[in-house]
């Protein structure tokens, strides 16, 4: 074969296309990508959020594990009948190991979410680059599973695939179930976020016992803890859309059974042993 004959001219092809694909993929580092729904309607993962509904989410069960976490510490600590300096080392202690923890395990979630995801549009990139024709019949069969005729799905697979950039973006979309206008997430940004928000939430049981001790640290402990779970409670309503008397009043109801039961342990704790 020549070198200016046509199986040279398809492998020039071939590159030049790959090329662009990889350099879009590239790109695609730079966002946050999330799982939506699937083409045949089934999920792929979490469904997509948007970014303030995920971002509300995310705070509110931050906060909602830091308060319940060191309000159960606090209290039971509290209830074995110990010194308040103590209880203050027990609070702080569960703030910052609670916190480090969340920050840690929202970093490797974030990171690992993020590594697959860019491998997977890596890989498509390449086989949309290598094998244009098969792609093509595959993108049509997922607009056919969507209810298009193979007509008209032909069609417009065949028109997507003209542009190789467009091409890797449905592709995410109608066959991974990512969604590339999202971006790909920060690791360093979702720990940060989950560093502070579980921190809000672990120091509100505590703050009583920094200016007070004894039972009356412990009520008014109960109390602000009270009402910050109803609170925690009430704003789920954002994401569930239903009562926030009903969930405000659940969450509390949750919180106080966790904080009663370690008390109790405490208490027995220190009846039992002599703390």
């Amino acid at each position: 074969m020549e070198p200016g004959g046509p199986l040279a001219e398809e492998d020039r092809v071939t590159k030049s296309r790959v090329d662009v694909l990889s350099s879009f993929a590239r790109k695609m580092r730079g966002r946050r990508i999330v799982p939506h729904e699937g083409p045949t309607g089934e999920p792929h993962g979490e469904q997509r959020m948007g970014g303030k509904t995920g971002a509300v989410r995310a705070a509110i069960f931050g906060v909602n594990d830091g308060l319940v976490s060191n309000l159960s510490l606090i209290f039971g600590v509290a209830g074995a009948g110990v010194s308040n300096e103590v209880v203050i080392l027990a609070g702080v202690a569960g703030l910052l190991a609670g916190a480090f923890s969340m920050a840690a395990g929202e970093y490797i979630s974030v990171r690992v979410q993020r590594e697959v995801f860019e491998r997977l549009i890596h890989l498509e990139a390449h086989e949309i680059g290598t094998e244009p024709e098969e792609e093509q019949a595959e993108l049509a069969e997922l607009y056919v599973r969507k209810g298009l005729s193979r007509e008209l799905a032909d069609r417009l697979s065949e028109e997507i695939m003209k542009d190789p950039a467009l091409a890797l973006d449905t592709h995410a979309r109608e066959e991974l179930g990512l969604d590339p206008d999202e971006g790909l997430g920060s690791p360093e940004a979702a720990a940060g976020a989950s560093f502070v928000t579980f921190s809000v939430g672990a120091f509100v049981p505590l703050v009583p016992f920094l200016f007070g001790s004894g039972p009356a640290a412990v009520a008014i402990s109960a109390g602000l803890s009270a009402v910050a779970l109803f609170g925690v409670g009430a704003a789920m309503t954002y994401l569930t859309g239903r009562s926030p008397l009903l969930s405000g009043t659940r969450m509390l109801l949750i919180g106080a059974g966790a904080a009663a039961i370690t008390y109790l342990v405490g208490t027995l704790l220190n009846a039992s042993v002599g703390i």
